[in-house]
C-alpha cells in the first residue's frame, strides 16, 4: 500500500547544511562532508534548522531507504563533532611484516615471507598513523574510515591455507569507541 512518508531530522546549531544537484553538504568550521542523494520519488528540503525527507507515494522499501538516509545524515552530524577512530593490529606469527604509508596507500612488506609487497588503498580525508604493529585511522567521514579499515584487512587475507595455523594478518581491534 502506498502512503506519504516524512522523516524530519534536526540540524545541530553549529552545523550548516545545503542541498543542491543531488549533493547534500554539511559543514562545521573547516570540516565539510558530502553525500550524494540519488533516490527517485524523494524530495529533500531544508527549512530553518530541520531537514525534511519526503516521499509522496512510498512503499515499504522507500521507508527503508529514507530511514537509512536519515541514519547516514545523523552519522555525518556526529562525525563533524568528533572524528571516527578505528584501531587495527598487525599480527605476524611466521614472518615479521613492515608497514609503511606510501602516498594514498599502505604498503605491507614481507607478509608471509612474500617478496612482492601488498598494498591497501587509503580513502581521501583519512588520517593514518602507523606505530610499529599498531595502525590508527581517523576521519570525520565514517564511511571513508570504515572502508579504509576494510581495505587494509582485505589486503592481508590469506587464501588456500589453514587459518588456524596461519593467523597472520591485520585485524580491526577497535571501531569508533567499540572494542571488538
Amino acid at each position: 500500500m502506498r502512503k506519504q512518508i516524512i522523516e524530519n531530522i534536526e540540524i545541530p546549531s553549529d552545523v550548516s547544511c545545503e542541498f543542491s544537484d543531488n549533493i547534500f553538504k554539511c559543514r562545521k568550521g573547516s570540516s565539510e562532508l558530502l553525500r550524494t542523494v540519488n533516490v527517485p520519488l524523494l524530495s529533500v528540503q531544508i527549512k530553518g534548522k530541520e531537514i525534511i525527507l519526503d516521499c509522496a507515494m512510498g512503499k515499504k522499501n522507500d521507508l527503508k531507504v529514507i530511514k537509512s538516509l536519515a541514519a547516514h545524515i545523523k552519522n555525518m552530524f556526529l562525525g563533524l563533532n568528533e572524528k571516527y577512530t578505528y584501531k587495527l593490529q598487525a599480527v605476524n606469527v611466521h614472518f615479521p611484516m613492515t608497514l609503511k604509508v606510501d602516498g594514498s596507500r599502505l604498503m605491507i612488506n614481507n607478509f608471509l615471507g612474500e617478496k612482492v609487497p601488498r598494498f591497501a588503498q587509503i580513502r581521501p580525508n583519512v588520517i593514518i598513523e602507523v606505530k610499529g604493529q599498531a595502525i590508527t585511522l581517523s576521519s570525520h567521514d565514517k564511511e571513508a574510515v570504515g572502508q579504509t579499515a576494510a581495505n587494509i584487512e582485505k589486503a592481508t587475507k590469506i587464501k588456500s591455507k589453514d587459518r588456524r595455523v596461519f593467523q597472520d594478518g591485520i585485524y580491526i581491534i577497535e571501531k569508533a569507541g567499540r572494542i571488538i
